[in-house]
C-alpha cells in the first residue's frame, strides 16, 4: 500500500468544458496503463498537497469512485501564466512491477565536515535528480550522498558515492560511476580574484603606441 492517498471521480467532461470543471475547484487527469484511458478529476487544494509530497518519485493509492489503483505521477501540465495546475498525467502500476521514477539527489552532514566547519568551503551541486527503477515498495522518496567526510577543496561527490538501497537500480546502466554530483570552491579565493581582477589598471588608448604617420624602415 502507498504512503500517499488521492480521491478521484471519473468524469466525462471534456474539451472546452474543462474550464467549467476547473472553475469548480477541480483538476481533470487521465489514468494510463490499463486497457483504455480513465479520465478523473479531483479536488484541486488536496491534489496539490498529494503532488508536492509524493513528486514524480512516490507511489499513490488513487481511489477512483471506490475501486483503488496504485500509480505514480507522470507528468504535470502547468498554466504557463498563473502557475496553476490545468492537467495530470498518472501512470498506473502494480506492486510487483518495476518502475521507473525520476529521484532526488540530497546532499547530508557536509556541516559536519572539515570542509564546512573549518575551511568554510561552498558546495556547487551539479546533479539534482537522477532516474531510478524498482518495485513500488521499495522506491525511495531522494538518494542520499554522506559529505561528512570532505576536508579539501578538490574534494568531490560522484555518482559512485550514492549507496542505493536494496532491490533499486540507476536507470541507465552505462552512466560513468565517476561522474561529479557536488563539488567544492573556497568563497574567500574567488572574493579575493575577483578584486584583483577588479584592481587591474586599464589600458588607455593613447597609452598604445601608434603606427600612424610612421615610415616603414629601411
Amino acid at each position: 500500500m502507498a504512503e500517499y492517498k488521492l480521491a478521484l471521480e471519473k468524469r466525462e467532461v471534456v474539451g472546452k468544458k474543462l474550464k467549467n470543471l476547473r472553475a469548480e475547484g477541480k483538476i481533470p487527469s487521465v489514468i494510463y496503463g490499463g486497457k483504455e484511458p480513465i479520465l478523473t478529476s479531483s479536488e484541486y487544494v488536496a491534489t496539490e498537497k498529494v503532488l508536492i509530497a509524493a513528486g514524480y518519485h512516490s507511489p499513490i493509492d488513487l481511489d477512483v469512485d471506490g475501486n483503488s489503483q496504485m500509480a505514480i505521477v507522470k507528468d504535470v501540465h502547468i498554466d504557463p501564466v498563473n502557475r496553476m495546475i490545468v492537467n495530470i498525467e498518472f501512470q498506473a502500476i502494480s506492486s510487483d512491477m518495476a518502475v521507473v521514477a525520476t529521484t532526488p539527489v540530497v546532499i547530508v552532514n557536509y556541516e559536519e565536515s572539515e570542509a564546512s566547519k573549518i575551511y568554510h568551503f561552498a558546495m556547487t551541486q551539479s546533479i539534482d535528480e537522477l532516474d531510478v527503477k524498482a518495485k513500488p515498495a521499495d522506491l525511495p522518496k531522494e538518494l542520499t550522498i554522506d559529505a561528512s567526510k570532505m576536508a579539501s577543496v578538490d574534494d568531490k561527490l560522484t555518482v559512485s558515492d550514492i549507496k542505493l538501497p536494496a532491490g533499486v537500480e540507476f536507470v541507465d546502466k552505462e552512466m560513468d560511476s565517476e561522474q561529479v554530483v557536488a563539488s567544492l570552491y573556497d568563497p574567500a579565493a574567488e572574493a579575493d580574484k575577483r578584486e584583483a581582477e577588479a584592481n587591474e589598471p586599464s589600458v588607455e588608448p593613447a597609452d598604445v603606441p601608434s603606427d600612424k604617420g610612421s615610415k616603414p624602415e629601411d
